[in-house]
């Protein structure tokens, strides 16, 4: 395990080497890096130290690099730094994430104060999340992907039993279920989880450039090339290389990267030397890549190759009953996103949630609640945003919060109460009890019809 690892982004390159040098005379390691694409692929769920980034900067500036690393792991501490004394910008900083502000110029001293509290702080969040897991309650691969339905249950066993074995996996699933928070997972309960984890969208990649992208070049393989330069494969040695959309892939690159998945070696551009290569391949599919192989846009060889592990994320249509729990859990994340106070969800939201069909999965459901927490215009299907009126007392929270979970669970089980209190580990009559208290017997889905069906059943 590497100790107190800080990840310097800065892209003066006489302040980052300073700043690096004067840092490890605190006893602390320290990897900079000119800009921050790298940073995230070193981010995760997983990761054991702390981020400082100047918050100005070309391409993927501070702010942004804090809101993609939060949706990562919201609790890696990230420090900002910046010497324009925006004293706003510090402020929303802080109230989007942040664990620290910075101005310059600033002692390598205070910084070094700054990182190491930051350091503890995760230090006890891994521990508590390890000791978590030991006691079998709710642990990181629970959080990320959430639901207590069966299919949720086996997918989470699927993530522990695959991801510990270190194996080439194939992750299918439709647009917005979470394909690459699987593979995320899978890397970060992996012997590879404090290595890269580099995330290439196939559909996306340039296709004159995409070998040079992936094998990397020599000096001189083509014009443009002044010099060597790595791909993406070899920035990833030794950890995690996901490959997303895989169906996207031109098929005469396939039969090169395949070539990769059996020896484990690359041959950059230009060159005759093959490269050793320690990774472990994930790819994804929203296609039938077996249809793919049928209709000639897809080598079998590879399919074969890659589909030793597979894992099957479901939709939101296999798992309706997870819906309204997930989308208050959205909710609260936005909510700590956008620095935001977690809102009131009414029971009618809820149903009207549980019961509309959601073709973009858990993307589409994360959009609602973004749009909940910002107030913004509900789309068809969704209940405008409540006022918050009544918002403020500990206990009538604590209440709202809870006519919201039993109203969901309802809803989701269309008014069938059995499978209500089992799943929340109550009595029939403590249900009863608190949905007259809360008045949902007339409120969610005709529930009092039903009641008198399940007393007579």
């Amino acid at each position: 395990m590497n100790a107190q690892r800080v990840l310097l982004v800065d892209d003066e390159e006489e302040l980052r080497r300073s700043t690096a040098q004067a840092l490890e005379l605190f006893g602390l390691s320290v990897q900079t890096f000119s800009h921050a694409d790298y940073v995230l692929e070193l981010t995760g769920f997983g990761f054991d130290g702390v981020v400082v980034s100047d918050i100005r900067m070309p391409g993927i500036d501070g702010m942004t690099l804090l809101h993609r690393i939060r949706e990562l792991d919201a609790e890696i501490p990230v420090i900002l730094v910046t010497g324009h004394g925006d004293v706003q910008l510090a402020v929303k900083a802080m109230r989007e994430g942040a664990y620290d502000f910075l101005e310059k110029p600033f002692t390598p001293q205070h910084l070094a104060g700054i990182i190491r509290r930051a350091l503890d702080r995760r230090g006890l969040v891994l521990e508590n999340r390890r000791l978590r897991a030991v006691a079998g309650k709710r642990d990181d691969v629970e959080a990320r992907l959430p639901g207590r339905t069966q299919v949720m249950v086996d997918l989470r066993y699927q993530i522990r039993a695959i991801g510990s074995a270190d194996a080439d996996t194939l992750v299918i699933g439709e647009t917005g279920v979470g394909k690459e928070v699987v593979a995320r997972a899978l890397h970060d309960v992996s012997p590879r989880t404090h290595k890269p984890f580099i995330a290439i969208n196939c559909a996306a990649l340039p296709e004159n450039l995409i070998e040079s992208e992936l094998f990397g070049h020599e000096a001189g393989a083509f014009p443009g090339a002044l010099r060597p330069r790595y791909g993406k494969f070899e920035h990833g040695r030794g950890g995690t290389i996901l490959l997303d959309e895989i169906g996207s892939m031109p098929v005469d690159l396939q039969a090169k990267f395949l070539r990769v998945l059996q020896e484990r070696v690359i041959t950059r551009l230009g060159s005759n030397e093959t490269v050793p290569l320690d990774v472990r391949f994930i790819a994804t599919s929203k296609v039938d890549l077996e249809a793919e192989v049928a209709a000639g846009r897809f080598r079998a060889d590879l399919f074969y190759r890659l589909n030793v592990a597979t894992i099957h994320v479901p939709s939101l249509a296999q798992r309706r009953a997870d819906i309204p729990l997930l989308f208050l859990q959205l909710v609260r994340e936005a909510a700590a996103r956008y620095g935001r106070e977690d809102p009131d969800v009414p029971a009618d939201m809820i149903s009207a949630i549980a019961q509309r069909d959601w073709p973009g999965n858990v993307r589409e459901l994360r959009n609602a609640a973004d749009r909940l927490v910002l107030g913004l215009d509900p789309r068809p299907g969704e209940t405008a945003a409540p006022g918050r009126d009544g918002a403020g007392r500990l206990a009538d929270k604590v209440a709202a919060f809870e006519r919201n979970i039993i109203a969901g669970e309802i809803a989701a089980h269309g008014g069938a109460l059995r499978p209500v209190y089992e799943s929340l580990g109550i009595s029939r009559k403590t249900l009863y009890e608190k949905m007259q208290k809360y008045g949902l017997d007339k409120k969610i889905l005709g529930v009092e019809h039903l009641l008198q069906d399940d007393r007579d059943g």
